[in-house]
């Protein structure tokens, strides 16, 4: 019989795609539990389940059920127990839940009203810590009053200048706070106050009478982001006790086995945001200097690797059971693979550096075997497990396989230029499904947000979209992103459109003289940064002949202040106020150029952008319009910046079908569909 045709993907296929998060390797290293999400097309929501699939294989078992979202889930550890968030009592409010692993029903383990960060169980299985935020008590007073709540807010009484963070909104007055809930009764106790602080990233010593986290103490933590340290509080609450360190940005400790040692992901220094994570070690007792012992091997600890299907969650350091390792994630070359390193840091060994992007790994009591959920060019997201003595690799799951085998999503390859400094340039190139060599192709530039991020082995709906519409398209990492070492992130560091500019621009130079690329129909996009150094792009030359700017960044001079960020921003562009250098902010400003702009540009943002708020694209398209260049602004309702990677899917779907029309009619010469 013939083979079976297989489909182009489409914009609705991101109905159909089921996406994994949250994955936990059980403590006898037997099962993995995670969480997958599906989306109803008929009312846009999105839900959530908890599943559970065995490590030496077999078919996964939904676990949970219902439509409502389960995730975070927890192995107690003793492995009987699973802890998790769930909304199935109010789609508004989660809790959290317990449910045997042995079956039978789960049980609502907290009545809190507020908001819910990172939990953890203690080592004996009693008690539970997690980030808390309560709902601030006009809120609630509001809840109860019918009246009140009918006619809404009437006005918002602000004192911090960090008031608002993108896909949040507006913050309340309530800061986070350290709660200890018992396993059994649920009660609830907290044991960290403060109007001014949040504390976050909470973690139990192995003993269970104490418990790290990291908090901003200064006087003003607004106005000195950067210093966050680790403190160590009784289990029971009380004083705090600050573990000496340099000053710098710190997330996500832990405690080795023996309880004597922190490890943490951190930088060392204010205003160093070039500077890539390190993995660091301090004495518990705080007795001795803190270490950064992967500061030779000069790489990203964490993840920067972007996608827009599920973003790759980071896990804290995870030590060996005998504390002679640690384990973490490090974001290289296009990759996030998972290193061990000796808390000496003298020998540093990779044990996941297949190509891809490794989020959310755990190891069993063991530490023999790690699980982690992975993506890779060619899928969103699988369950994968490692024996770490014998390196053999196991794949549990295949939830998008059958969708997967049904598509062509054409051809991606690596390659690697010399840039117009002699520095290397890594980058992707995608060939439509059907690719012909003696053909000429349209081509689309994608240039990623960040700029402190990279692309990466990693899957981009949007991109084979773009792809199964005829395009090649290609996508690289300039200077001033991620993965590439410390000189090559802050070789924009107060001079964006500098070598950033230079690189994508030496990236298409390579692409225009490839012989299946007509150079006379080549577009360029991007978002956020991305819309950024699009928007420089089209106020300094003529190549492309369209170009879609997406959640922009347009005027550094009105950024300042704006954005959820507000006045950070003056950081990567010089360190100073619009007041003390006007010039600066506005020389790297693409609204300075913008009078040279003669491309067709679709201009794209969301009205509910809190990092870059709405008003840098409404410039653009003004100015654009004002020019006389063909443009148009299409704006989303009720969206944040991260639209396009986990907006209502509806609203995906519209952003890209606005960005194949425009390509479509600039590029292929077809006409508008209204």
């Amino acid at each position: 019989m013939p083979s079976r045709t297989k489909r182009r993907i489409t914009a609705e296929d991101l109905y159909r795609f089921e996406l994994i998060t949250g994955v936990e390797i059980s403590p006898d290293g037997e099962h993995v539990v995670y969480s997958l999400q599906r989306v109803e097309r008929k009312t846009e929501k999105k839900y959530s389940s908890l599943w559970i699939v065995p490590t030496s294989g077999g078919k996964p078992t939904q676990f949970t059920y219902g439509d409502h979202s389960d995730t975070q889930p927890k192995w107690s550890p003793d492995g009987k127990t699973i802890a998790f968030l769930s909304t199935r009592r109010d789609e508004q409010q989660s809790q959290i839940l317990l449910i045997p692993f042995d079956g039978g029903e789960a049980r609502p383990l907290t009545n809190l009203k507020g908001s819910f960060g990172g939990f953890e169980w203690s080592p004996d299985g009693r008690r539970l810590v997690c980030m808390f935020r309560k709902k601030d008590r006009s809120e609630l007073e509001r809840e109860k009053d019918s009246t009140k709540k009918e006619l809404g807010l009437v006005a918002r009484h602000i004192k911090r200048v960090f008031y608002k963070l993108d896909g949040s909104g507006f913050l309340p007055e309530e800061r986070f706070h350290l709660w200890v809930i018992d396993a059994r009764t649920g009660r609830a106790k907290q044991i960290t106050d403060s109007p001014v602080y949040d504390e976050g990233h909470p973690r139990w010593s192995p003993d269970g009478k104490r418990i790290v986290f990291c908090s901003n103490r200064s006087p003003d933590p607004d106005m000195d982001p950067d210093a966050v340290d680790l403190f160590i509080v009784s289990a029971e609450g009380g004083r705090l006790r600050k573990i000496p360190a340099p000053v710098g940005r710190k997330m996500m400790p832990s405690y080795s086995p023996d309880g004597r040692t922190i490890a943490y992901i951190g930088v060392e220094g204010r205003a160093q945001w070039w500077k890539p994570n390190g993995l660091w070690l301090v004495p518990s007792n705080g007795k001795g200097k803190a270490r950064n012992i992967t500061e030779s091997v000069d790489f990203d600890v964490g993840v920067a690797s972007m996608g827009d299907m599920v973003g790759a969650e980071q896990s804290p350091p995870i030590f060996s059971p005998d504390g002679m390792k640690v384990y973490f994630q490090v974001s290289h070359f296009g990759n996030t693979v998972v290193m061990a390193t000796t808390t000496s840091g003298d020998y540093i060994e990779s044990v996941i550096v297949r190509d891809g992007v490794t989020g959310s790994i755990g190891l069993d009591a063991a530490g023999r075997r790690m699980g982690c959920v992975r993506c890779v060019p060619d899928n969103p997201c699988e369950v994968k497990v490692t024996d770490l003595e014998t390196r053999t690799w196991g794949n549990l799951t295949s939830h998008n396989e059958r969708l997967l085998k049904s598509i062509d999503l054409g051809s991606v390859n690596d390659v690697w230029i010399t840039g117009p400094d002699g520095n290397p340039i890594h980058g992707w190139i995608l060939k439509p499904p059907g690719f012909r060599p003696s053909r000429k192709y349209p081509s689309i530039l994608q240039i990623h947000g960040g700029p402190l991020m990279q692309y990466a082995n990693n899957f981009m709906h949007e991109f084979y979209y773009l792809a199964a519409n005829g395009y090649v398209v290609y996508f690289c990492n300039p200077r001033g992103g991620s993965g590439y070492g410390s000189e090559h992130a802050k070789a924009i560091w107060h001079n964006w459109g500098s070598s950033d500019y230079t690189d994508v621009m030496a990236f298409a130079d390579f692409m225009e003289k490839q012989p299946y690329i007509d150079k006379k129909r080549m577009g360029v996009t991007g978002g956020s940064y991305g819309g950024y150094l699009t928007n420089w792009i089209i106020g300094h030359t003529t190549r492309f002949k369209a170009a879609v700017t997406q959640r922009c960044v347009s005027n550094l001079i009105s950024m300042w202040g704006s954005s959820d960020f507000n006045w950070l921003f003056q950081e990567p562009f010089g360190g100073a106020s619009p007041w003390e250098d006007v010039e600066s902010l506005w020389a790297q400003s693409p609204m300075k150029y913008i009078g040279s702009a003669k491309t067709p540009t679709l201009v794209i943002h969301s009205e509910q952008d809190l990092r870059c708020s709405i008003e840098q694209g409404e410039q653009v398209f003004v100015a654009l319009k004002r020019l006389g260049v063909d443009t148009e602004f299409v704006r989303f309702p009720d969206e944040p910046h991260g639209l396009s990677r986990g907006g209502r899917t509806d609203r995906r779907i519209e952003r890209l079908n606005h960005i194949l029309r425009w390509f479509d009619k600039h590029l292929k010469g077809k006409s508008m569909k209204e």
